[in-house]
């Protein structure tokens, strides 16, 4: 099982951290140990003192699949899901600043809260699901999957082309705006058309 995921798939969020729209999907690779699930804590790394939230809907792949046609990429998932893609945003500027990988910042043991899967059919049309993301009983994310520079199937087309997807791959698919700080003792609940997916305590 692998995790791909979408950096500054919406406009307002590429724009927050004063980076270019991308012209294609960009992609990083997540491994399988920054995965958090059943609602366990965060626990935040010593190695950086400024980690922020990015709240993303998540998609799971059903079947084997390589360059896939976007016409045909809405059957490769049939569940979506909502997980948390923490950033070391301090360690993360001081790699871009050498012009090194960020993975380090975006990558570590826990960068990626997952939590329950939806079937699609329970769920609004692919293009408008609405999701949030609150902070200590705060709303401080909101988005819709129609905000997205590149939909889920254009996603799915596009990573096709260099990675062969198998059955369980995840696809965090992009934040929206108004990622921000946590520090230990927060609690964040995300939700997926007002229904509470994903609670992670940070420790």
């Amino acid at each position: 099982m692998k995790i791909l995921a979408i950096g500054r798939n919406y406009v307002e969020h590429a724009k927050e951290l004063n980076n270019p729209i991308p012209d294609e999907p960009v992609i990083f690779l997540m491994p399988e140990t920054a995965l958090i699930q059943k609602n366990q804590p965060f626990f935040y790394p010593d190695f950086s003192s400024d980690i922020h939230y990015e709240v993303e809907l998540v998609l799971k792949i059903n079947k084997l699949g390589k360059n896939i046609e976007e016409k045909f990429a809405h059957r490769y998932y049939d569940e979506i899901g909502i997980g948390i893609d923490f950033t070391a945003r301090d360690l993360q500027q001081q790699l871009k600043s050498k012009g090194l990988p960020w993975e380090k910042a975006k990558c570590f043991d826990g960068a990626a809260p997952l939590g329950k899967f939806v079937a699609k059919e329970q769920l609004p049309p692919v293009n408008n699901i609405s999701f949030t993301l609150e902070k200590n009983g705060e709303l401080v994310q909101q988005g819709n999957s129609g905000m997205m520079i590149n939909s889920f199937d254009a996603i799915i087309a596009h990573v096709s082309k260099f990675f062969t997807l198998k059955i369980g791959d995840l696809i965090f698919t992009g934040t929206p705006a108004g990622v921000g700080p946590v520090k230990i003792g927060d609690n964040l609940v995300a939700k997926i058309e007002g229904k509470e997916l994903l609670k992670v305590p940070i420790r």
